[in-house]
């Protein structure tokens, strides 16, 4: 008889998965570490002369928290401007978002023609962030639509939204909520059907209201989804650059409350060329990110993933 010979197809398993990790490394490991290592280093232009890179160890990190002339430290003023525009505009989207998944997916309503909506709803998402940006700016410029409609177009009496600082921080806030709702609601629909549909039939049956079946059920297997969408939204927010640097330009106006941290990453990568302080910057954008993001795991996160509760001892 012939002996079969046993064939192993493990291999290919990890030569399919091969170009990811080629690719990882290559593009973004390497840089990630390469900028760790500039971060120790005098590198920037002066005029057409370039200084270093010299090793200075820790300067670029202790010159990124000393105090300027007017005793405030930039990154931490700039830190809490992003924060600030993140939460104006990721807040109301997840909730707003979360109303309407509920509503389209919701068995009593049954809203029709979903494809429609869903496709409108995207459709910001799909618009270049500069060219939405731009449309606002004309919208809520002193002789845009919006002054004219409330001041009648007089222009003396016409409110500078982008002079004020919580008028420019509002109409940022409020291009990133309609650029990502749609995007947030699909997400957040994706896990609600998920969701094993005999325990709301069997809710139904028991005779409960929609808020019980939505608190006691929805929300709970839902927090997974909820959380992938709260950590990815405050990644992208603390990578928001697009729209504050047209709506603030890049001064960050009004009196740099429109400033973020990739725009002042952005100031020494474009205007001084001093990459010995933006890779340290870069690094500490890297840490608050990682810091931030376990803090909302661990806030959000619960054992509603699956994963068994440890049993009391003695129980």
């Amino acid at each position: 008889m012939k002996k079969h010979k046993l064939v192993s197809y493990a291999k290919w398993g990890y030569i399919f998965i091969a170009p990811f990790f080629v690719i990882y490394i290559i593009f973004q490991l390497v840089p990630l570490l390469s900028t760790f290592y500039y971060s120790f280093f005098e590198n920037y232009r002066d005029g057409l002369t370039t200084i270093g890179p010299n090793f200075v160890g820790l300067d670029n990190y202790i010159t990124l928290f000393t105090p300027g002339t007017d005793g405030t430290i930039n990154i931490v003023t700039y830190f809490v401007n992003t924060i600030i525009m993140w939460i104006l505009g990721a807040v109301p989207q997840l909730l707003f978002s979360l109303l309407l998944a509920v509503i389209y997916t919701s068995e009593r309503l049954r809203i029709k023609g979903q494809g429609f909506f869903k496709t409108v709803m995207y459709m910001p998402n799909l618009i270049m962030a500069a060219a939405f940006a731009m449309l606002f700016f004309m919208l809520f410029s002193k002789i845009g639509p919006v002054n004219q409609i409330l001041y009648g177009g007089n222009t003396e009496k016409a409110f500078d939204f982008f002079a004020n600082t919580w008028g420019a921080r509002g109409i940022i806030a409020g291009i990133n909520f309609l650029m990502w709702f749609g995007n947030t609601t699909i997400l957040l629909m994706a896990g609600i059907m998920g969701i094993d549909q005999s325990l709301f039939e069997a809710a139904s049956i028991d005779g409960a209201t929609s808020w019980q079946v939505f608190y006691k059920i929805t929300l709970p297997l839902l927090k997974p989804i909820m959380v992938y969408v709260a950590i990815t939204s405050l990644i992208g927010g603390l990578q928001m650059f697009d729209v504050p640097q047209v709506i603030g330009t890049s001064l960050g106006s009004p009196n740099r409350s429109t400033m973020t941290m990739i725009m002042y990453l952005n100031n020494y990568l474009g205007t001084s060329k001093n990459y010995g302080m933006a890779g340290a910057l870069s690094v500490i954008i890297f840490i608050i990110t990682g810091i931030l993001s376990v803090i909302v795991y661990k806030t959000m996160a619960t054992d509603n993933s699956g994963k068994p509760k440890k049993a009391k001892k003695g129980a």
